[in-house]
């Protein structure tokens, strides 16, 4: 599959965990990857694994509006995939200005980028924009469906809700070629963000030490390996040429939720430890959804994007990264 061969790519968050396989992928399939970069991060994945000097990278900020435009022209960019945000849930409810500044405004900065490129004849041809399953916040019915209300409560959930009704709005405004993507948990090899609870655990494991449960270990979610994340991102892109499908908003899950308590075990199992978690929290932790996973039956049956790494060699294939990186 080289859908995006000799193609310019733009990839925001490609320094980012999920944002650094999609870049991979890409580069893997001959396209031409541009990546806006503010900060430097040395130990991402994106640096480690060599995929850095493999792209285009070029100093500029997703909220800075002159900047993409020139990006966009200068590169040739005719594809988006637009993944840069706050994404850590307890900083989000912490520091909300600044989420709401990254995930909302550069959100909104990035489309219009691209709706004022193809006046002047850019010619963008598909922009992804990852929402998440935090947009619908909580509901009584599960599994969540696409057509479920937005009703997020907290900040990070509502910047991803603004960012997701944004997108749709610029597709049925300005017939921007423009898709939602709202993703299960993606887990897997170079996430490191240790407030989540697999590179956490892993973590712990390579140390030697017991895996911190920093709730009660009930609550549930929805995982989803994240070269099958990567999948579903080319997939939504690819549907794009399709007029009819702009704007649509898609599920992407196993739709099989499992408790973070299971999680750390089966990860546990999965590095040959025998490890016991230590559970120190009580109920879901503030800020936090109980029970989440989502409906794909539209992605699978419309598109064909299935998930193919279940959550035992998920798992597996993040503890051989996790292994090698930090021990």
């Amino acid at each position: 599959m080289r859908e995006f061969e000799d193609t310019g790519v733009l990839v925001t968050g490609a320094q980012g965990f999920v944002g650094s396989w999609l870049a991979e992928r890409l580069v893997e399939q001959g396209a031409k990857v541009v990546v806006p970069r503010r900060d430097f991060e040395p130990e991402s994945r994106f640096r480690s694994d060599g995929i850095e000097e493999r792209c285009t990278v070029v100093a500029a900020d997703v909220t800075d509006y002159e900047s993409l435009l020139r990006i966009i022209n200068e590169h040739e960019v005719r594809a988006v995939f637009h993944l840069a945000a706050q994404t850590i849930v307890g900083t989000a409810n912490r520091s909300p200005l600044s989420t709401f500044e990254s995930n909302v405004r550069g959100t909104y900065v990035l489309l219009e980028a691209c709706r004022a490129a193809g006046v002047v004849g850019s010619g963008i041809e598909a922009v992804v924009v990852a929402s998440s399953d935090k947009a619908y916040g909580n509901h009584d019915e599960l599994p969540y469906r696409e057509d479920f209300p937005l009703q997020p409560r907290y900040p990070y959930d509502v910047s991803k809700a603004c960012a997701d009704m944004i997108a749709r709005s610029y597709a049925v405004t300005y017939g921007l070629p423009v898709a939602v993507t709202r993703l299960a948990n993606v887990y897997g090899g170079g996430d490191l963000n240790w407030s989540r609870v697999v590179p956490d655990t892993a973590r712990a494991l390579v140390k030697g030490d017991r895996p911190v449960v920093r709730s009660d270990g009930t609550p549930e979610r929805d995982y989803l390996y994240v070269e099958d994340a990567v999948d579903a991102y080319l997939t939504v892109a690819a549907s794009l040429s399709r007029d009819e499908l702009r704007g649509r908003a898609w599920n992407a899950g196993w739709g099989s939720p499992v408790s973070v308590l299971e999680v750390v075990g089966r990860l546990v199992a999965a590095a040959g430890s025998e490890a016991e978690p230590d559970v120190q929290g009580e109920g879901t932790p503030h800020g936090e959804i109980d029970r989440q996973f989502l409906d794909s039956t539209a992605i699978r049956e419309e598109l064909g994007w299935e998930p193919k790494v279940d959550l035992d060699d998920g798992l597996a294939r993040a503890w051989e990264w996790y292994s090698a990186h930090l021990g």
